[in-house]
């Protein structure tokens, strides 16, 4: 069994899932840049910042990488893949990562490839913020920046005066901003690997972005998730399929550079069962990726690479059946202000965890390691811990239980993760 030499760029809790998953193939021998705690339990982290292009394409010549496995967007927004080629790459060139880096560009693509959106109007000039704003008035208002701004650039408010005041922001730091109509329904999260030969969409799942139960507070990168989402229904699935992913696959291989990677479809699902596109990543989400790649079992190298090199019609594998349930462990004062430097009691990394059915296991994401060995909180969303299991309510059991065993000075969590899938949870009780 010939060894692979896999680099892994990024270092949070997504980019820790992805290791876990790549590192079940006996093949893999791991190298992440930068990392964290979690992946150097896995292989070998580099010091090197996933927004250090030089030092990526140096690491990766460096190390002879049979494949390079890009976590974050931003390095693809700036062009890594373009610029590590033709070395194989799972990710998108730049031309297609600008799908996540623009919203302008990405719903002029949507109507070239005629798929379902909300309708909008990108604003220039401040002084017509306020006829945007008449056009969708009557709902609450959906403000969108037009750049890189790590889940967090939208606001959906219904007073006009907070509506209008981010829009003025925007414009002044962006240049333009996205004004759109607000689309009723449920939200989902659909991950479709994608090449020029075909695509393959993962089961769907659904994230939960507000801060506090019951989708109370401001908005955060993620606060946790669950697959499958049982508001994709097969009826959901199918339409999501002809009306989203075949349009976008046949006009984004239609290209010079076919997509090569993961697309991520933020969905809105109407009353009809009907799905729009609230937006295109070019990675896999986080928290998604801590319910989705497990499904991958022990395959997801080969799935990486088939797709780097054009060659995924011809993978004929099948996804483990299973349900995932997700939880995020967050520093006090996140998303506002996170305080950080505390230790996580309970955490050990004396051997890698277990991602099989029936168990349940910690994501590290903002966590270092000190001096003396001892795991201190490092950013906003420390931690998230993931339970797998037959039924959706089994995964939560075990995620939460596994929770209950962690602590973190002021960290807090919300109680209620699937709760619209039909999760009890005794805490909220």
């Amino acid at each position: 069994m010939e060894a692979v030499t896999v680099l892994l760029i990024g270092s949070g809790g997504r980019e820790h899932a992805m290791a876990l998953a790549l590192c079940r193939d006996p093949r893999v021998v791991l190298h992440t840049a930068p990392g964290n705690p979690g992946t150097a339990q896995l292989g070998t982290n580099h010091a090197v910042g996933a927004s250090d292009l030089d030092g990526l394409l140096a690491l990766a010549e460096a190390l002879s990488a049979d494949l390079v496995v890009v976590g974050p967007e931003a390095p693809l927004c700036e062009g890594l893949a373009d610029a590590l080629s033709p070395r194989p790459c799972f990710g998108p060139v730049k031309a297609h990562a600008m799908l996540e880096g623009s919203k302008a560009f990405a719903k002029l693509t949507m109507e070239a490839a005629g798929v379902p959106t909300a309708s909008h109007r990108m604003v220039r000039r401040t002084s017509d913020i306020e006829d945007a704003l008449d056009a969708f008035s009557g709902a609450p208002w959906v403000i969108k920046r037009d750049v890189l701004a790590g889940g967090k650039g939208v606001l959906v408010t219904d007073d006009r005066d907070k509506a209008e005041a981010f829009a003025m922001s925007a414009i002044a730091t962006d240049g333009e901003v996205l004004i759109e109509a607000f689309l009723e329904g449920e939200e989902a999260s659909m991950l479709v690997l994608m090449d020029a030969s075909g695509y393959r969409c993962l089961p769907a799942s659904q994230d939960h972005k507000r801060v506090g139960e019951h989708d109370e507070g401001p908005n955060t990168g993620g606060m946790g998730a669950y697959c499958p989402a049982p508001v994709v229904t097969k009826a959901v699935q199918k339409k999501i399929e002809s009306r989203i992913v075949k349009p976008m696959h046949a006009h984004l291989t239609s290209t010079e550079v076919p997509y090569r990677g993961v697309l991520f479809v933020g969905l809105m699902i109407d009353g009809h069962g009907d799905p729009y596109v609230v937006e295109f990543n070019v990675r896999f989400g986080d928290p998604e990726c801590q319910v989705t790649m497990p499904l991958l079992g022990d395959d997801a190298y080969t799935w990486f690479e088939a797709v780097s090199r054009d060659e995924l019609a011809s993978v004929d594998l099948h996804l483990v059946d299973a349900s995932l349930l997700t939880v995020v462990l967050a520093s006090e004062g996140y998303p506002s202000s996170a305080v950080t430097g505390r230790p996580i009691d309970g955490l050990s990394l004396s051997s890698p965890p277990t991602t099989t059915l029936g168990s349940a296991w910690v994501n590290l994401a903002g966590v270092r390691t000190e001096d003396n060995g001892r795991l201190t909180s490092s950013g906003g969303r420390v931690l998230s811990v993931t339970g797998m299991a037959e039924s959706l309510q089994e995964a939560a059991d075990l995620a939460y239980a596994r929770l209950s065993s962690l602590s973190l000075l002021g960290g807090h969590h919300r109680r209620d993760i699937g709760a619209r899938a039909g999760v009890t949870h005794p805490e909220m009780e």
